[in-house]
């Protein structure tokens, strides 16, 4: 064991304020030149004495910043991660419409990272291009290492390869002239918006520190129907992680997954990227895993998280989903539903086909229509929960068919009766909040057809 004692240096590791994938290093005490020389060799580049920042053309940043944090402290460097970064350590994401579809993850990054050398070997001189041109679809180039080998490049950013490389620059300068002709053009091509967007990365900020920026509003304890609706995608994540009865299915596309439990009886289907009215989830439940739907649940996107998360968990209460077929919704049924708003002194009200129940501020409230009610078979939206300027005109909303638990009602109510969540303080957010478009909730697909490609 090394009697060597650790040096007198700190690194804080942070996402860059105005780039999106950018990492900051941020260093602290006397032995500063000691972690500044460690950074320097795993790509991070000096803005001033004590800060470096690491921008590649890969958006890989996070994913090499952890690496770095695991090197520093092999030697005894003291690093700290912020929640912020370890965030985006954490999220596992995926190039779209990757051109290379037989790599995995792990191939993908090889092959930025070879991008990512090539570019570093450009920008740092020791890569010089000759000429390049467009081949139709992207840009070729032609140039020479300073240690005497000549190469021939092809595409831009993470996706640029060495194509061929060659003795001397005579070789490499005459290949390429004879395979590109007339649209050879001198000097390297103009840069790419990802290359300058690295180099703005790279460029000392106005500001005293890099890393700190203006300080944000602590968030508001609000009612839960008020939150924010935070990351869903997370949520479903945390979800399938807690409970293995529920398997992960991926579809033909990248939009929408699905969650189906082992009994093949309830189907979760998460649709990303929406709008904040467009309806995201889909929660529907069957008798068998072939038959009609029992009964079906939507939310929208903007639904806040505190509500999302305790559907779920009602859900993956042992048969928290489970309802009598052909059970009729009657008036006994829809009391129990409703009761904790009832308890909690939401005002009840009764005009025509609805009976609804309102927050004491008004801006929330659920709504039974009793003429859906009538029509079981037709899966309409009986159940209307909702948060804005009213159920027709909602900020967000759940809505949730005549055979729908009641315990699960009640569930949600609960929620909304006696829970608080946060939202970000903004000015105004309440004015924001609920005068958005009017656009009801999209009816829901039935989610029963094939699904593929099964992964956890």
């Amino acid at each position: 064991m090394s009697d060597t004692p650790a040096p007198d240096v700190h690194v804080r590791l942070d996402t860059h304020r105005t780039h999106p994938s950018a990492v900051v290093a941020t260093i602290t005490g006397t032995d500063q030149h000691i972690a500044q020389a460690h950074l320097s060799v795993r790509g991070f580049d000096h803005v001033n004495e004590r800060t470096l920042v690491m921008a590649r053309i890969d958006h890989e940043e996070p994913y090499w910043a952890e690496r770095a944090s695991q090197d520093l402290t092999a030697v005894n460097i003291s690093v700290t991660i912020t929640p912020g970064l370890r965030e985006a350590i954490d999220d596992d994401w995926t190039w779209a419409n990757y051109p290379y579809p037989w790599c995995n993850r792990q191939d993908i990054r090889q092959v930025s990272n070879e991008a990512q050398k090539i570019y570093d070997d450009i920008r740092h001189g020791r890569l010089v291009i000759h000429s390049h041109a467009h081949d139709p679809h992207t840009i070729v180039a032609v140039g020479s290492y300073r240690d005497g080998s000549s190469v021939t490049l092809h595409g831009e950013n993470h996706l640029r390869t060495v194509e061929q490389t060659f003795h001397t620059a005579a070789e490499a300068r005459a290949a390429f002239h004879h395979q590109h002709g007339e649209a050879v053009r001198p000097g390297p091509a103009p840069a790419t918006d990802t290359e300058r967007q690295a180099e703005q990365a790279r460029r000392p900020l106005h500001s005293p520190a890099l890393t700190e920026s203006a300080p944000r509003p602590e968030p508001e304890t609000v009612p839960v129907y008020l939150a924010d609706a935070g990351d869903h995608d997370v949520l479903l994540d945390r979800f399938l992680d807690a409970h293995g009865e529920f398997e992960k299915v991926r579809t033909w596309s990248d939009d929408t997954t699905h969650a189906i439990h082992e009994l093949q009886t309830l189907r979760i289907e998460r649709v990303h990227e929406t709008q904040a009215r467009e309806t995201a989830w889909t929660v529907a439940a069957y008798e068998t895993p072939v038959s009609d739907r029992i009964w079906v649940l939507t939310a929208t996107g903007a639904t806040p998280a505190p509500v999302m998360q305790n559907l779920l968990i009602h859900l993956a209460d042992g048969d928290g989903w489970d309802t009598v077929i052909g059970a009729p919704m009657d008036e006994k049924t829809v009391t129990a539903a409703a009761q904790p708003l009832s308890d909690a002194g939401w005002k009840h009200t009764l005009e025509g086909r609805w009976i609804r129940w309102t927050s004491p501020d008004r801006d929330a409230g659920v709504q039974f229509d009793a003429f859906a009610a009538r029509h079981a078979s037709q899966n309409l939206a009986t159940w209307t929960i909702w948060a804005g300027r009213g159920p027709d005109r909602p900020t967000w909303a759940i809505t949730a068919s005549p055979h729908t638990p009641s315990s699960l009602l009640a569930s949600l109510a609960e929620t909304l009766a006696h829970q608080t969540g946060t939202r970000q303080a903004q000015p105004a957010s309440r004015e924001r909040r609920t005068n958005l478009a009017s656009s009801p909730p999209v009816a829901p697909a039935d989610i029963t057809g094939p699904v593929v490609g099964r992964s956890r």
